[in-house]
């Protein structure tokens, strides 16, 4: 898959099917659009092209953004896997919020044999969001390209949306984020130095500083697959939220994602390296201990589940 950051660099030697959104987290309804797209343009000789916003919109209008599914290098690398052959990472700043969306549109149709557009039945584009579906239809009965709206995707009888993952992660809900994206949902960040607690009882953990606005899940403990950057994959117990200690106030530390790596060697550095957390299951809320032995009693309980829980669950691909 060819990256590209201007409409300008795409191959026009082909008519283009086109897809276009933000596709944060690239779920089970962005997949469907994607495959079918490069389906068709397969079969027609075409090329299959996705067109993706970056930063978010909501950031450069002024609203809250969202926390993000994923960056833009993963949304790439999840995108390539689709089988696209260009994918154009689109700046998305405060000229393009207020472009209309007939001059957008044209826009894409002036640089591109546009064959087809690929959208689902709530697509917006433009400012104020007002080119939706009957609005493409329009342009395109004056142009020469077809609009092609695909259904959303059920899954467990409601519409995946990437705000559904979002509220399904943010109360802990690992079961309805994975259905919805139709794999683990994987938070990547470079380890960094932490207190030092967890090697002092016996039970090291790599501390991850995920990238600026990335969404973590709910605090608690969950089961994961860890994927290091040089050593392979591991099971992790990890422990999201406020950092384990025994009797330690709610406010006393900030919010943390530490990975314990069960049969890690402890001697490996894993220092400034990118480690990625497949959550596969939640073992339990987080809660404060007592004394140390309890703490650490507790933490022994978590790595056993930990494994037996992932004896049935395979990793997913680095």
């Amino acid at each position: 898959m060819r990256v590209v950051h201007r409409l300008g660099d795409v191959d026009t030697t082909s008519r283009c099917h086109v897809t276009i959104g933000v596709f944060d987290g690239v779920h089970l309804g962005h997949q469907r659009i994607i495959r079918g797209l490069v389906d068709v343009a397969r079969r027609a000789g075409g090329i299959a092209v996705a067109l993706t916003f970056d930063p978010h919109p909501a950031a450069v209008l002024g609203e809250n953004p969202p926390a993000l599914l994923t960056t833009v290098g993963e949304r790439i690398e999840l995108m390539a896997d689709l089988g696209l052959d260009t994918l154009v990472v689109f700046p998305f700043t405060e000229e393009v919020a207020h472009t209309p969306a007939a001059d957008f549109l044209e826009r894409v149709t002036d640089t591109l044999q546009l064959a087809e557009l690929w959208v689902g039945p709530d697509f917006t584009l433009g400012r104020e969001q007002i080119g939706d579906v009957e609005f493409l239809r329009r342009m395109a009965s004056r142009s020469d390209f077809e609009v092609r709206v695909v259904e959303p995707v059920r899954w467990g009888g409601d519409v995946v949306h990437s705000s559904r993952v979002r509220r399904a992660l943010g109360r802990g809900d690992i079961d309805e984020a994975a259905g919805c994206l139709g794999r683990p949902y994987r938070l990547r960040g470079v380890v960094v130095h932490g207190r030092g607690l967890g090697a002092n009882i016996g039970v090291p953990t790599a501390n991850i500083a995920p990238p600026p606005n990335r969404l973590i899940p709910a605090p608690g403990v969950y089961a994961c697959w860890g994927h290091t950057e040089r050593y392979g994959v591991f099971p992790a117990a990890t422990n999201v939220g406020i950092r384990p200690t025994f009797a330690a106030p709610a406010a006393a530390s900030g919010l943390t994602v530490e990975a314990h790596l069960l049969d890690f060697d402890p001697h490996l550095d894993l220092y400034d390296q990118v480690l990625g957390i497949d959550f596969i299951a939640r073992l339990r809320d987080e809660r404060t201990y007592p004394t140390l032995n309890a703490l650490v009693s507790q933490l022994h309980e978590d790595i056993a589940q930990t494994r037996s829980l992932l004896r049935q669950r395979a990793p997913a691909a680095t």
